[in-house]
């Protein structure tokens, strides 16, 4: 397995970030924000300048990650307004994705109803019904616009999305019949929010050819009090997952990323300072 790191949480000055990589000896880039700008919307000689320095560096890039389909509802409409602007991010990040040579691109999915299915009565007093059955046809032109340009996406179990576990994500790309060009980005902290719990049952989820890229971090989620907490790593509700998780990998010979995700810091608000505390376990039980 290879070892990244998405590097705006390290900082955004893309260079910085490439030395704290070669610090903690870790290979691969994932790039979110670079300088001031996400992923998509860097003119084409910014993203040849940020080629030339990964190339320098010998830094490969793991995969490109812009927030496509955040903040778009159910209730929006292939086609409309923000469902366009969506899909224009997305062409070109997968553009920056060829120049970089980047293998995945990342999606998210709108924004999260609660409650998608149900029996004995839920079916009709508590399901967003429609919701799920609405969400589809606004990531079918992602999975056909992917496969016509030859990139393979990844789409991220968020904390407020409609795929926010392993099982809706894999529910996700079997619905649309897009195996072949969907993967799983599988982040293990965001699902504690809906409580899947991350080994053995998160993990059961994606094999058999669904993970194509993991996020790690550490947190505790309080979902009664709507509070969420990043912890060092080792130090949250997913201190006992971490390993089980990292041997069944191995075991099964995952070939993809493991990205370290750095957002947490120590209470000053330093990024940097909470990524070099946390990287020596993320390593330990990874590497």
């Amino acid at each position: 397995m290879d070892l990244g790191v998405i590097c705006d949480g390290i900082s955004r000055d893309l260079s910085h970030a490439l030395d704290v990589m070669d610090e903690f000896g870790l290979t691969h880039a994932e790039l979110q924000f670079v300088g001031e700008k996400e992923v998509g919307d860097h003119s084409p000689r910014e993203v040849a300048e940020i080629d030339r320095l990964l190339r320098d560096r010998g830094k490969p890039v793991s995969c490109l990650s812009r927030h496509v389909f955040a903040g778009v509802t159910v209730a929006n409409r292939p086609g409309d307004a923000l469902h366009r602007a969506h899909m224009e991010a997305l062409k070109r990040v997968i553009d920056m994705a060829h120049v970089l040579g980047a293998p995945l691109v990342r999606i998210m999915t709108p924004r999260k109803e609660q409650i998608l299915w149900g029996a004995h009565g839920a079916e009709v007093w508590n399901v967003a019904r429609g919701a799920w059955e609405a969400c589809l046809p606004l990531i079918a032109p992602a999975c056909e616009m992917a496969r016509d340009a030859g990139v393979t996406l990844v789409v991220e179990t968020g904390n407020g999305t409609m795929v926010n576990s392993n099982h809706t994500a894999r529910r996700l790309i079997d619905d649309l019949g897009a195996q072949d060009v969907l993967k799983v980005l599988w982040d293990p902290a965001n699902n504690c929010w809906c409580h899947e719990r991350a080994w053995p049952d998160g993990y059961e989820e994606v094999r058999g050819g669904y993970l194509g890229h993991v996020h790690i971090k550490d947190v505790q989620v309080d979902t009664p009090r709507a509070h969420l907490e990043v912890r060092p790593m080792g130090q949250g509700q997913l201190a006992d997952q971490f390993a089980p998780i990292a041997q069944a990998l191995r075991a099964d010979g995952y070939s993809g990323v493991i990205s370290f995700e750095s957002v947490y810091h120590p209470g000053n608000g330093d990024f940097e300072a909470g990524f070099r505390q946390c990287i020596g376990p993320f390593k330990d039980i990874f590497a």
